[in-house]
């Protein structure tokens, strides 16, 4: 167990705010599992500092955290009118989770046409079916060749529906090598992007949340419903032209800027738990 100074960051918030899908909260402790090993946080708000139970190293997690963004900075950066300003100022600390890019990629693909405990469930089904069994009722994210060697009635229990048969694909892709997880951070963002939508099954939004949550590619912005209806009712005369997710995708990097990932988030995140923004805006 090791403690990580962690100003300018809440745990709550970081975890609870939709990008991951694989920790529980049980009183003031966080549960998860990342990167195949078992993950126990608290946040200690008196010394400002985040308690970590893990066999990671300290630096990873410093990382997978992303303590080192550094937050006053890119909340500068993005504060660009009243309703992202609401939208930091209540929910500040809340930082980007920086995942592996395999278990994203699978997660994000199982995240079309669904909600947040119907994600978490049907993970949490595949990893107890393909994954390593960890103890204490903790499973590792299947591996590559795990999946691939699935066929769609294998991953029935997961009720996966249209997805399952894509999610093999996906993963005998990346088991034989023809597609390279590690490819996209050597790229730029454009470029990366369409690099994942080579992959049957990953389109605009999808390919953004992998790249924002996995490859660090903050300019990201993607668009689900939530965000889709905080750009058409208070961003209308900012916007223009038609109401695409494409064109509000690039709406998103024009306006914010380099962060735009973080505003995205904020607002996402303030969208699905309090429906409308403030009516004071």
């Amino acid at each position: 167990m090791y403690n990580i100074p962690a100003s300018d960051f809440d745990l709550d918030y970081t975890l609870d705010c939709g990008q991951v899908f694989r920790w529980n909260q049980e009183g003031d402790w966080w549960h998860g599992v990342v990167k195949g090993e078992i993950v126990h946080a608290f946040q200690d708000r008196e010394t400002e500092s985040l308690i970590l139970d893990s066999r990671l190293p300290e630096d990873y997690l410093y990382r997978y955290f992303r303590l080192d963004d550094d937050l006053p900075s890119i909340f500068s950066d993005m504060d660009k009118d009243a309703y992202i300003h609401e939208a930091i100022s209540k929910y500040s600390g809340l930082r980007l989770i920086l995942q592996e890019p395999w278990e994203c990629l699978i997660s994000y693909m199982l995240a079309t046409a669904s909600n947040i405990p119907r994600i978490k469930k049907t993970i949490g089904t595949m990893s107890r079916l393909l994954g390593e069994d960890l103890g204490n009722g903790f499973f590792s994210f299947p591996e590559p060749e795990a999946l691939a060697g699935c066929c769609s009635d294998d991953l029935c229990e997961c009720r996966m529906g249209f997805r399952a048969r894509r999610l093999v694909q996906a993963a005998q892709r990346v088991a034989d090598g023809e597609f390279d997880l590690h490819a996209p951070f050597e790229m730029d963002y454009r470029e990366a992007k369409q690099y994942l939508m080579t992959i049957e099954g990953i389109g605009d939004k999808v390919a953004d949340c992998i790249l924002l949550f996995s490859y660090d590619k903050m300019e990201a912005f993607p668009v689900d419903t939530h965000v889709e209806k905080i750009v058409k009712q208070y961003y209308s005369d900012s916007f223009g032209g038609p109401y695409t997710k494409t064109k509000m995708a690039e709406w998103g990097i024009s306006y914010f800027g380099k962060y735009c990932g973080y505003a995205q988030q904020y607002l996402f995140y303030q969208r699905r738990l309090e429906g409308a923004l403030g009516t004071s805006l």
